[in-house]
């Protein structure tokens, strides 16, 4: 994997759950899906600080958000759906209805 790769996971959290039932344009849920978790290793190796802004690019498009270290493994990040998520997952579907939301290569820099 090249220096400035990492593999993408999506999916839900607690926070950002709970946001959808509280309201979207709420702070929770703007806070619980524009941070991305990373292994603080990896954030070591990228020279990040929790809180850094950074940017995410897969092949479709790219989002800016804030790190934070957590317990993922080695060259995965995480980030909860939301708009950021929305920039980043492909369109194609492949006759499922639900484009690919695990598993895409990212390119992450600091802003």
């Amino acid at each position: 994997m090249a220096e400035n790769k990492l593999i993408m996971i999506t999916g839900r959290s607690t926070k950002q759950g709970t946001g959808i039932s509280t309201g979207k344009e709420q702070e929770d849920y703007r806070l619980a899906t524009s941070v991305v978790e990373l292994n603080p290793e990896d954030m070591k190796r990228f020279g990040l600080s929790e809180g850094d802004s950074v940017r995410l690019i897969s092949p479709f498009g790219e989002a800016t958000v804030k790190c934070r270290p957590e317990n993922v493994p080695a060259g995965l990040a995480f980030i909860a759906f939301g708009p950021a998520t929305s920039l980043l997952v492909g369109p194609e579907t492949y006759g499922t209805g639900m484009p690919d939301t695990k598993g895409f290569e990212i390119e992450i820099e600091r802003v």
